[in-house]
């Protein structure tokens, strides 16, 4: 891969890491896969898939599966550059507001002003969407039937209506999938 390749990957997620209310899962979908798999071609669906579960599988946070992706593309530049793209703008921008509350004499400790209360109503359901389009962008990589998403459907239901684990919900996902049920 040339180095404006990889400028232009870079550039790419250095964007959506500024637009990844949520975190970093809701970054893959569908905009990364699709510029990496669909649009360029340096991945497979299949080897997207897989370097995000692997990242998901590894301590730290989930927005370094981008590190796999970029080392699979271009080697070391790759993994450095597009771990640079993800992790800088979006903490570059945190600090900023963070000093910026600071001037103006913010206090953590105090209750949320009305706007710091709009903003948090406001970007909750952007966040709970973003999930379910991330959700959705992985059944359609997966080729996901009619059974696998009615399970995914189910376990969302079970998390957002108790209070189980969903660590509970992961296990029992991977042995209906080793098991050959899904």
């Amino acid at each position: 891969m040339s180095y404006a390749k990889l400028g232009g990957l870079s550039l790419h997620l250095a964007i959506l890491s500024l637009s990844a209310i949520g975190g970093g899962v809701v970054l893959v979908a569908p905009d990364i896969h699709h510029y990496v798999a669909v649009q360029n071609h340096w991945l497979t669906s299949e080897e997207f898939s897989a370097m995000y579960a692997l990242a998901q599988a590894a301590p730290g946070p989930n927005v370094l599966f981008v590190t796999l992706v970029g080392w699979l593309i271009a080697g070391l530049p790759g993994a450095l550059a597009t771990t640079l793209a993800v992790i800088l703008p979006s903490s570059l921008f945190a600090l900023g507001a963070a000093k910026l509350a600071q001037r103006r004499g913010v206090d953590a400790a105090k209750p949320a002003s009305r706007w710091t209360q709009a903003l948090r109503h406001t970007l909750a359901p952007m966040s709970a969407g973003m999930l379910a389009a991330a959700a959705w962008s992985f059944l359609s990589m997966s080729g996901a039937g009619l059974l696998a998403v009615g399970l995914a459907l189910l376990a969302a239901a079970i998390v957002y209506g108790t209070k189980i684990n969903p660590v509970y919900l992961i296990a029992a996902g991977a042995l209906a999938g080793a098991a050959g049920i899904l």
